[in-house]
């Protein structure tokens, strides 16, 4: 018999729930958030918003469907399969969290804020779940194929993103490693910098494109759907033993990014969830480039 397809709803705790959890009360975080003018109301109405959303996307789910909720805190925990259909019910951010836990399953976004979230991944309403669902499973072609980045260390940890992958040091240190990539330079640079980003068309509204200006770059940013990547060194530092000739470029599909750790430790996370991030560490050397995974999103 053919598994009934399972819709999992993917939510965050909100604002309000948080402010919930440090002051107790009700009162006590309307005090807090006063006295930094801010209001209240403001923030239970966005927390109602998104509660009523997630209600009508679960009333929305088919009844033959089985149906699972992760919160954003448990995605690394939390095991899909095949047969999933997932539901982001949040921010546009909140897709990318979950994209790195996925292979290929069909990804519906419900806006819970329009007007507030730019809604480039969250690009429906909870109203029209009930039909997207069913065609999320009735038309396997009818989403969009998103380009995803991969990093790849030599003993085989791999870490998926849909934004960005950050190499870096874990704190505002500086960190050293050797840098090479295909077609550029035929030997690796040693360099010393506050790390290497590698981005994605998905992310060229982002960090990426926030170095990308910052560079005043002549490399044209990819689409969501390019598959192409960009890469840029954050603050490379010249010195008699480090260089800062190889700084920015692309990467097409098999083209990878070289790094080899020269400190003692260095960490690669994705989308900005370092709390979910590779450790690599002296000698260690990690590849980044085009996943073969893509982000089907309706």
């Amino acid at each position: 018999m053919t598994l009934a397809p399972r819709a999992v709803l993917v939510h965050r705790t909100t604002e309000y729930e948080e402010l919930l959890a440090r002051h107790g009360t009700h009162g006590q975080a309307a005090f807090f958030l006063s006295s930094r003018d801010r209001d209240i109301r403001e923030v239970a109405e966005r927390h109602h918003r998104t509660r009523q959303a997630l209600t009508d996307v679960a009333a929305a789910v088919p009844h033959r469907w089985r149906q699972s909720r992760v919160e954003r805190a448990d995605l690394d925990r939390f095991l899909f399969g095949p047969e999933d259909v997932v539901v982001v019910v949040g921010q546009d951010g909140l897709v990318a969290n979950a994209a790195k836990y996925l292979s290929g399953q069909p990804v519906l976004g419900i806006d819970t804020d329009p007007g507030r979230n730019p809604g480039v991944l969250v690009r429906h309403r909870a109203p029209d779940a009930a039909t997207l669902l069913r065609s999320a499973v009735a038309v396997r072609g009818g989403a969009d194929e998103l380009t995803m980045v991969e990093a790849v260390a030599d003993d085989s940890q791999r870490l998926l993103a849909l934004n960005e992958i950050c190499l870096g040091p874990a704190g505002h240190q500086t960190v050293r490693y050797r840098l090479s990539s295909d077609g550029q330079v035929p030997a690796p640079e040693a360099q010393a910098s506050s790390g290497v980003l590698v981005g994605t068309g998905t992310g060229a509204t982002g960090w990426l494109r926030s170095l990308w200006r910052e560079r005043g770059s002549t490399l044209a940013l990819p689409g969501p759907a390019d598959r192409r990547l960009l890469w840029f060194v954050r603050e490379a530092w010249p010195s008699p033993t480090t260089g800062t000739s190889l700084v920015a470029g692309a990467l097409t599909p098999g083209e990878r990014l070289c790094l080899t750790v020269e400190s003692d430790r260095l960490i690669a996370f994705g989308d900005g969830m370092e709390s979910d991030a590779l450790t690599l560490t002296w000698g260690q050397t990690v590849h980044v480039g085009v996943s073969a995974t893509t982000l089907r999103l309706l």
